[in-house]
């Protein structure tokens, strides 16, 4: 085995170990870093009331706006993903990737990561 090889296995159980010694919030802020990274293949369901009204695919992440002045954060969300105008969970030729905002406060949304087919 090489130096290198050794080196780097060797630096496994201390960076878990990091891990662990962090609070929960540093812990959930490395886990969607590493989502981020990784991404996702988000989707973003908007409802007036128990009606669907706009989809967004293809997302790879919801990021929460914070203040100019600080680490405030803003209350709302932003991203970019296809815009589903047809509502049919696929991205069309016709469909393209938009910006997209919305309020946590206003808004009836579920976000979550598109099913895969199985086998």
């Amino acid at each position: 085995m090489s130096t290198r090889k050794i080196t780097l296995f060797a630096l496994f159980p201390l960076i878990a170990l990091l891990v662990t010694a962090c609070t929960q919030e540093t812990q959930n802020k490395f886990s969607r870093a590493v989502q981020n990274w990784t991404g996702t293949n988000g989707v973003l369901e908007i409802y007036a009331g128990e009606k669907l009204v706009k989809r967004f695919v293809e997302i790879d992440k919801l990021s929460t706006a914070v203040s100019t002045n600080g680490s405030t954060p803003r209350p709302y969300r932003f991203g970019y993903g296809v815009l589903d105008s047809n509502l049919n969970l696929q991205n069309d030729p016709d469909e393209s990737k938009v910006y997209f905002e919305f309020s946590d406060y206003s808004t009836s949304y579920v976000f979550y990561e598109k099913p895969g087919k199985k086998g």
